[in-house]
């Protein structure tokens, strides 16, 4: 009785300490949203150069003011910030928010020293961030002064770091995580070797660690890391490369197909890195309608029988349309690849034909072990592709809907537009030679079959 009642006063004892936590959570928690919600900005967008010269390598930044705003910086009247006496505030800044999270290395080494050399607060509408040698000068300048009534919110702060190096000539890179400063932080970063003109980096977030001056080896090996992954990863790739591979399941028959598939979106993709691609901000959107519906007829002529034989030009002409949905990708990393852009197009390329091969090595025994033990070729073929068929055109729906967002307007017929014609049509007679060499090339293969069936 005595163990009842001590366990009863326990488990009241327990209710009311849980009771009196949510309380004080309910109450608290709108105060806290509404101060994070405050202090962190939507986005902000961050500035760096990053320039190595003689045994000293310089970082510049500069990072919005409001994306810091958890310290107390001084102010005056409604809210300007007091330059007499923000220095140390502003210095505590660049302390607790950058300097930890920049993170420089040479030759893979990470290094530990560095200081900050100057760091001056100024107008957002300052463009001295536009070039080095303005962004040096402006840093340099006495600090503004209290006339200049700027808040403190709409102010940002250069900083300049200096980092002790071996050689300019170094193989320099960087980690930055500087995140948290927004909910969306975007930064645009210059690199300024000596040998060299400026590089530009563009990323949202954290990007990992950026080789600013990759070697070629580390460039094939990223890019065709990216490509493999990249086709792992595209479940709509995978889709159309499974309707192809259910009525064939063997993999002669499907090299001619393949190698087709594999032409087309080889063509697409190296022509769209040398800019012969539409730049329309509709064409994106219809590419990713396209290749949904490449899916959904690929699928429905499964169901209702494939010519096989004629197979290759379906595959050549929907593999131009994935080459441009490939190349999307592969537009917002070519600022990765340093001086190697070519060979890190191929390699990209490469990754792509390596992921193609690792999933006709998976898929193809697998597809052959069901349709013998489990299921009938003929119904198995119709059971899959229609369930492919059915997230082909979920997809198709949804991609067309957001395509319809757009507004197609007449372009203008002025010397832009006949420059993008040109393009085009260099294009269309790549496309055309290409098409006729996998044509000859069919007739060839077919021809030699033939005379061997015949000598036999």
């Amino acid at each position: 009785m005595k163990n009842k009642i001590f366990n009863d006063f326990t488990a009241l004892g327990k209710s009311l300490i849980f009771a009196a936590i949510m309380l004080t959570a309910f109450f608290i928690s709108p105060l806290t949203t509404s101060v994070k919600a405050h202090d962190i900005p939507a986005s902000v967008t961050v500035h760096m150069y990053v320039k190595p010269e003689g045994n000293t390598l310089k970082l510049l930044l500069r990072v919005p003011l409001e994306s810091m705003s958890e310290l107390v910086y001084p102010t005056f009247g409604p809210g300007y910030l007091d330059f007499e006496k923000a220095d140390p505030v502003l210095l505590d800044a660049a302390h607790v928010y950058l300097t930890d999270e920049l993170q420089v290395f040479e030759n893979g080494e990470l290094i530990n020293d560095k200081m900050i050399t100057a760091y001056r607060a100024t107008y957002p509408q300052d463009r001295s961030i536009s070039t080095w040698e303005a962004a040096i000068e402006n840093i340099k300048k006495p600090p503004l002064t209290n006339e200049t009534k700027l808040y403190y919110g709409q102010a940002v702060l250069d900083v300049l770091y200096e980092f002790p190096i071996k050689s300019e000539h170094s193989r320099f890179s960087i980690e930055p995580t500087l995140n948290k400063l927004a909910n969306v932080t975007n930064t645009v970063l210059r690199f300024l070797p000596p040998d060299s003109g400026e590089r530009v980096f563009n990323y949202i977030g954290n990007p990992g660690v950026v080789e600013l001056d990759p070697s070629l080896f580390h460039a094939l090996y990223e890019f065709l890391k990216l490509g493999f992954f990249h086709i792992l990863e595209g479940t709509d790739h995978i889709l159309f490369l499974l309707c192809l591979i259910i009525p064939v399941r063997n993999f002669m028959g499907l090299v001619p197909v393949i190698t087709s598939f594999t032409v087309a979106h080889s063509i697409t993709l190296i022509s769209t890195a040398f800019g012969l691609a539409p730049q329309a901000l509709w064409f994106a959107p219809l590419i990713e309608t396209l290749i949904a519906l490449s899916i959904v007829f690929m699928a429905f002529e499964n169901i209702v029988g494939a010519k096989l034989e004629n197979r290759w030009i379906v595959a050549f002409a929907f593999g131009l349309v994935h080459g441009f949905g490939f190349s999307f990708l592969l537009s917002e990393s070519m600022q990765f690849a340093g001086t190697h852009l070519f060979t890190s197009l191929l390699s990209f390329n490469l990754g792509v034909e390596v992921g193609q091969l690792f999933i006709l090595i998976i898929v193809l025994p697998l597809l052959n072990l069901l349709f013998k033990y489990v299921v009938n070729e003929k119904a198995g073929t119709i059971l899959l592709s229609a369930l492919v068929a059915h997230s082909g055109w979920h997809w198709m729906t949804e991609r067309n809907d957001n395509l319809m967002q757009y507004i197609f307007v007449m372009p203008k017929f002025d010397r832009a537009f006949y420059v993008d014609l040109m393009r085009w049509g260099m294009l269309l007679v790549i496309i055309a030679i290409a098409s006729w060499a996998m044509y000859e090339l069919k007739k060839y293969i077919e021809k030699k079959a033939e005379l061997k069936k015949a000598s036999n």
